[in-house]
């Protein structure tokens, strides 16, 4: 990564959670870990900052020793407004995005993402199952934020349709759609829980 492909990169954990009881997801341990470790891990490897978004126990996510930044409005006004205060505050033309509740996902399908985004010359990659987008999973061109940002002062909060206003290319993952499951419940922990116990020490 030189040059002009430099990348930031940002694990949004700034929701309510309310299918958690309100538990802040990011902090919840999963198989060992804090549900936000993963989502670090496997993307700092891929990008030259990164950050966590998150709008509360904004001490407890430094702790992970990466800068925490917050929406600008104390609304909750979804993923778009973490994007957007990511790309305000990075340093470099490509924004790479992942939740922090999806601990299967790894650095090598990150990977894909920035590779599609460059190759194809798109404004923005996103993660595509086979059946359905995964839209908190993109790189994005931070140049875009300008028109985000309108677009959120507008009253929208929709990421796919903010997505389908730009140069957009659906990134294949239709051979391993289970990678996109994502922990709302305690049962979908328990149960991600055990898919990690089978592939990790």
């Amino acid at each position: 990564m030189n040059g002009q492909n430099k990348v930031s990169g940002v694990v949004l954990a700034g929701g309510m959670a309310r299918r958690m009881q309100g538990q802040d997801k990011g902090l919840l341990i999963c198989h060992n870990r804090p549900l936000v470790s993963y989502a670090l891990a496997a993307m700092n490897p891929l990008v030259n900052e990164l950050f966590v978004s998150a709008n509360r126990h904004q001490d407890q996510y430094r702790q992970f020793n990466y800068p925490v930044i917050s929406d600008a409005e104390l609304s909750f006004d979804g993923p778009l407004a973490g994007i957007l205060a990511a790309m305000q505050t990075a340093q470099h033309p490509i924004l790479l995005v992942a939740p922090c509740d999806s601990p299967l996902v790894a650095s090598m399908h990150l990977q894909r993402l920035l590779d599609a985004l460059t190759s194809q010359d798109a404004d923005i990659a996103v993660a595509f199952d086979g059946e359905r987008l995964h839209p908190v999973f993109a790189a994005l061109k931070t140049r875009l934020q300008t028109d985000l940002q309108n677009y959120l002062h507008s009253g929208e909060r929709k990421l796919q349709a903010w997505f389908h206003r730009h140069s957009m290319v659906e990134v294949d993952f239709s051979d391993s759609q289970h990678l996109f499951v994502n922990i709302n419940t305690p049962a979908e922990l328990s149960a991600v829980e055990q898919s990690l116990a089978e592939i990790l020490p």
